[in-house]
């Protein structure tokens, strides 16, 4: 008996001492983010947390000094909406529907314009979710993404 209390109380210690951790994002997760406006191309992260808040960043393809970084709030059942601002002080709000916990599409209204966004797929994958204007494909220019006439 003495034994099965001293393995609880080493455990309870253990989940005690991992707790910080857990607060530090252990329950996290990071994708990739493409999203297409204006014939611009802006590529990032976003970190989601276990209770379905979370944040952005991403940046220009055309001008990397332009980035925006926004947060955002998500379920399963009514997929999530947020906001982001950017450097060049435009503003947006955005929705997004998620098609697991780690993908998902969406669109995000700005002063500029409208941008198609997918979070959580390769480049490559993101396409149909992207909408790219007729004639239009995404291509890789290096290690850059970029909207190129077909």
């Amino acid at each position: 008996m003495k034994t099965i209390r001293i393995a609880f109380l080493a455990a309870c210690v253990g989940f005690a001492a991992s707790a910080p951790v857990a607060g530090a994002g252990l329950f996290s997760a990071t994708g990739a983010v493409i999203g297409i406006t204006a014939g611009d191309v802006y590529v990032g992260e976003a970190e989601g947390h276990l209770n379905g808040a979370g944040t952005l960043a991403i940046r220009s393809q055309k001008d990397p000094a332009v980035t925006c970084v926004g947060q955002f709030t998500s379920s399963a059942a009514l997929g999530g909406s947020g906001q982001m601002q950017c450097s060049d002080g435009a503003n947006a709000t955005f929705h997004f529907k998620r098609l697991s916990a780690y993908r998902g599409y969406g669109v995000a209204s700005f002063s500029r314009g409208e941008m198609k966004f997918a979070y959580g797929f390769s480049p490559e994958e993101a396409v149909p979710y992207l909408k790219l204007p007729e004639g239009k494909r995404l291509t890789r220019n290096g290690t850059q993404l970029a909207v190129v006439e077909q």
